[in-house]
Parts: structure tokens; C-alpha cells; sequence
């Protein structure tokens, strides 16, 4: 029987309220205790599934939706984590992903918290390199007209690969064969996660030498590896990677995998080589078909040369056919002008000596030295009367300006107000200020007489004279301009 129903003596049953013994929960406590089930009973958990809806946040976390024909589920990857995922997420990526199931209170809805991704297979690796290449190939970086061209004869060149593998001793071997030259190798992994890093990290230590330093600057980078499955050469279908390649000074031989191989970086680099050794080939002449070479041009200059001899030597025989047999021929009739021209110079020297004595003798008669010395003595006489009148005229200059100057003297002693002249007096006032009108002095006002031997004190009497007026300014007289009606 259940003990909601209670049954005593003749009384009727009564119906009681149920009760629960558990508290309530808030909304917090539930979802933070789901929180800690999810945690614990899933920790880690490996899925696969197609990327959609992501969202890089400004603050370097992803947010992006996992699913499959049936089912969703949100995920983040956080900042941290970004950098060692396997591929980066992408829509329409599927990948396989792992990480910690967690629950995010704020919705009540559960996620999982990534912490590797990788692709879910060949395929999905290469349709995602796909969407890269077009993206980059939009942005030009593989246009022809941004490749450089490989120098010729490269005095320095920078190897980036595996130093323990056989790729650099094929490369080594190939160039002292072909051209020896200056090697610079940079050792890096060439498989993995760290491989694109370390490549680029390569690439950029070679661009920042400067030419002339303690490191001789390369003028050219090979890039190689050995070849190997989609997954072994996946670094170097690195987007960092390709733009490295791409933002580089130096020109790159890409020689990455075998001749069936190819990778991104085959496609920003200046050149791409089909193999390591194909790449070294590709990076230098052939020494001894050089000096073949060489030696062909200088058997040719020597042909060359004894050809244009002979050529000249032919010609001038031809003209020498022309030419007299007796070489005194050639320069008889010129001598014989030569000897006529001389003859008659001596006579017209003679005659022009002639004439000139004439000429001289002609104008000597005119000139006499009494003529030159009567002239002189008349400009000595007139120079010296010149002399005479300025000596008196200093003489006599200062006299004259000493009495202007006295009489000068004399004139402003008369006129100085501060010295009165006898029966006249100056007024100053109480200041000292000399009153030069009676408009300055007042009823009642004390003033100073200054007379010549002496000054007294005295009162001004009367009535203050009237201030005069300024007179009028007369009108401009306005000329009559007449009536225009």
C-alpha cells in the first residue's frame, strides 16, 4: 500500500502531496556537472569529418564546425595549437581531428577542444592543395614574368637539404664535375612539421647576406629533396613556404622529389629541376665544354685575322700595280714646287724688309725730340701752377670755415633761450620747464624769472587767457559739374 494514502479509525483517505528529498540545482551547477561527466568519460577522442563554418577570431583562436551526413559538432582550436596542426582547416576539408570533449556552459552545448588535425587522406591533401594553388595563382605568384634568371656562371651557391642523406652528396659530386665553385650548404629537415619552417628560415638567412661579408652571398639557392610519397613531401606544399620562395632576392631551382613529383614550391620558384642532380646540372656549364669552347674562338680569331691579313695584303698589291716603279717618282714634282716656292720667299722677304725701312724712314723725319720736349715742359709748367692754386686754397679753406664757424658760434649763443638777453627773462615753472605760451600758465601759479645775472620767484595774477581755438579746416571747394539736363 502506498504511504500516500493514510487510513485511521472511520475516517475517509486523504490524499498527500509528494515530496522530493533532492535539492534543486541551479542552472550553473547542471551545466558545469555535464562539463565534468563529458570531460571525464570522454578525454581524448580521434574523429573525422568535413570541415565547415570556420572562423578565424582576431585573437588567433579558429572556430569551426565538424560533420558528417548526420551529425555536427563545434570545435576550437586554440592560439597556442595553430601553428603544430598538420594542415590548417579549410571548408570542404575532411580531416581527422584530435582533442578533449568539453561542453561550453554559456549555451549548454558540448564541443571538442583540438589539438592536432590532420588530413583524412591523399585525396583530401590534394584537393586542398588544389584550393591553394588557385588561390595563389590569382595573386600572380606564378606568372613567368616574376621569375628570375639563373646566372650563367655563379661564383657561389647555396644548397638547402638534408646534409646526411644522398642528395647533397649527389649535388656535391655533380657540381665538382661540371664547375667548381664555392658550395655553401644549410643543413635542415626535409620530412615533417618542422621541415617548411626551417626551409624558409633557410631561404630567408640566404636573402639577408649582403654581399662583400665574412659569408660570401650565394648567387643562387637549390632546394632539394629526395622523392617520396604526397605525405613525405608535404612541407613543401607549405603556403608560408611557397610565399618565401616567391618573396625571395636570390633565384631558386626547386628539385624536390623525383621528375613525377611535384610540390608548390615548384611553381614560385625561378626554376624547377627534376631531380637534385638534374638541378645541379641545371645550375652550372660544363667546365671543360667551356674551355672547348673557348679554344674554338681563338682558332677562329687566328683564322679570322689571317684571313683579314691576306685580304689586305691582296688589296695592296693591287694598288701598288698603279704606283711607279721608282718611289723618288712620287714626291719629284711636289720637290720641285717646294724648291720654286723657297726661292721666291727670299726674294719677297727682301722686298718686304724694303719697304717697311722706307716706311720708317718717312715717319723719323717728322719726329724730332725738341717737339717732345718743348710739349713736356709745357705740361710741367701747367702742373705746376695747379699745385701753386691748390696749396693756396688749403691754405685759405680753413681761415674761412673757422669764422663761419665762429660767427655760426656767436648766432646760436644769441638765440639760446637758457641765456636771456639784458631787459628779457625766461619763465620756467616749478619743474624747471620753460613756458613758451600764456596758455600754459594759470591764476595763482608759481613760475622762476630767469634773467641774465640772476632768477627771482613770482605768482601769476588775474584771470587765466582764453585757449584759442583750433581754427576751422576750410572746405574742399567742390568744382560745379553742371547740370546733365
Amino acid at each position: 500500500m502506498s504511504d500516500d494514502y493514510v487510513f485511521g479509525g472511520t475516517a475517509e483517505a486523504e490524499v498527500a502531496p509528494a515530496r522530493d528529498n533532492n535539492p534543486p540545482l541551479s542552472i550553473s551547477e547542471l551545466s558545469f556537472a555535464l562539463k565534468r561527466t563529458l570531460e571525464d568519460r570522454f578525454g581524448h577522442v580521434r574523429l573525422r569529418g568535413e570541415v565547415s563554418k570556420v572562423n578565424r577570431h582576431a585573437s588567433g583562436h579558429i572556430y569551426l564546425t565538424l560533420k558528417d551526413d548526420k551529425s555536427a559538432i563545434d570545435g576550437v582550436v586554440w592560439k597556442g595549437a595553430v601553428r603544430g596542426l598538420g594542415v590548417q582547416p579549410e571548408t570542404g576539408l575532411e580531416v581527422i581531428v584530435t582533442g578533449k570533449i568539453t561542453s561550453y556552459p554559456a549555451r549548454s552545448s558540448y564541443q571538442i577542444v583540438i589539438e592536432s588535425m590532420e588530413a583524412a587522406g591523399a585525396g583530401a591533401l590534394l584537393a586542398q592543395l588544389e584550393r591553394l594553388k588557385a588561390r595563389l595563382a590569382g595573386e600572380g605568384l606564378f606568372e613567368a614574368a616574376r621569375k628570375r634568371p639563373i646566372p650563367l656562371y655563379p661564383r657561389t651557391i647555396g644548397v638547402i637539404t638534408s646534409p646526411t642523406g644522398a642528395v647533397i652528396r649527389d649535388i656535391l659530386h655533380r657540381l665538382s664535375e661540371r664547375w667548381p665553385c664555392h658550395v655553401i650548404v644549410w643543413p635542415v629537415v626535409v620530412q615533417g612539421e618542422a621541415a617548411s619552417g626551417q626551409v624558409a628560415a633557410a631561404i630567408q638567412g640566404f636573402d639577408v647576406l649582403v654581399p662583400g661579408g665574412p659569408i660570401p652571398r650565394p648567387d643562387l639557392l637549390i632546394v632539394a629533396r629526395g622523392g617520396g610519397s604526397v605525405e613525405d613531401l608535404w612541407a613543401f606544399n607549405d603556403e608560408g613556404l611557397a610565399r618565401t620562395v616567391a618573396a625571395a632576392t636570390i633565384p631558386i631551382i626547386s628539385a624536390v622529389g623525383h621528375e613525377t613529383d611535384t610540390t608548390l614550391i615548384d611553381f614560385v620558384s625561378d626554376r624547377r629541376a627534376p631531380t637534385p642532380t638534374g638541378a645541379a646540372e641545371m645550375a652550372t656549364p660544363v667546365l671543360a665544354e667551356l674551355r672547348a669552347f673557348v679554344t674554338d674562338l681563338e682558332r677562329r680569331l687566328d683564322r679570322a685575322g689571317a684571313r683579314l691579313l691576306e685580304d689586305r695584303r691582296v688589296r695592296l698589291r693591287a694598288v701598288a700595280r698603279g704606283l711607279p716603279t721608282r718611289p723618288e717618282e712620287l714626291v719629284a714634282v711636289p720637290q720641285q714646287r717646294l724648291d720654286h716656292a723657297a726661292s721666291r720667299l727670299l726674294a719677297g722677304l727682301e722686298r718686304n724688309r724694303a719697304v717697311h725701312q722706307h716706311r720708317y724712314a718717312t715717319v723719323a723725319g717728322r719726329l724730332s725730340p725738341l717737339l717732345l720736349k718743348r710739349d713736356w715742359e709745357r705740361r710741367q709748367d701747367r702742373l705746376e701752377g695747379l699745385a701753386a692754386r691748390l696749396e693756396r686754397s688749403g691754405r685759405q679753406r680753413p681761415d674761412n670755415d673757422r669764422q663761419r664757424l665762429a660767427a655760426l658760434s656767436r648766432a646760436l649763443a644769441t638765440l639760446d633761450p637758457k641765456r636771456p638777453k639784458p631787459g628779457f627773462a625766461r619763465i620756467d615753472d616749478e619743474g624747471g620747464r620753460m613756458i613758451t605760451s600764456a596758455a600754459e600758465l594759470s591764476p595763482g601759479q608759481t613760475v622762476n624769472l630767469v634773467f641774465p645775472d640772476g632768477s627771482c620767484g613770482a605768482r601769476v595774477e588775474g584771470e587765466a587767457p582764453a585757449r584759442p581755438r583750433p581754427s576751422p579746416r576750410p572746405k574742399a571747394s567742390v568744382p560745379d559739374q553742371g547740370d546733365l539736363f
